[in-house]
């Protein structure tokens, strides 16, 4: 199961990672994300963690494992029978704006089952951290 939004921010690029990879303050720009807290201290890696409560969701542990400073980056969180994938990235645009693109998905023997009851929810969680990344760097 697989689940995708993207929006145009009026921003650019690096301002719009900073907000991005700035994980414990997600809470203050998308409701689909209540507590999150970073595992460790630092900026963000390949190997760092995050633990993010959501609401109508247990917490999970996310682990990012790809990053591409400025552009992208990777994290899953692994529960019995299903492993989360979320995505999150950056594509800078000629005039200076930023496109960003997030999905989530999941694989597992579980995955079906979970998509079916969750995949409502999860189609409205990428949708609102899209949107709300977007309103959060257009602020002035």
């Amino acid at each position: 199961m697989r689940f995708e939004a993207d929006t145009e921010i009026a921003a650019d690029a690096e301002r719009v990672w900073a907000l991005l990879v700035d994980v414990a303050r997600w809470p203050e720009w998308t409701a689909s994300v209540s507590r999150a807290d970073r595992g460790e201290s630092g900026p963000l890696a390949v190997g760092a963690t995050a633990r993010l409560t959501q609401p109508k969701l247990r917490p999970a542990v996310w682990r990012v494992i790809e990053l591409t400073e400025g552009r992208e980056f990777t994290w899953v969180s692994d529960t019995p029978g299903v492993r989360t994938r979320g995505e999150h990235r950056l594509l800078p645009l000629p005039d200076g704006r930023t496109r960003v693109e997030v999905a989530i998905e999941q694989a597992g023997p579980l995955a079906g089952l979970i998509g079916l009851l969750y995949g409502g929810l999860l189609r409205r969680y990428v949708r609102l951290e899209a949107d709300g990344l977007r309103a959060r760097a257009e602020r002035s």
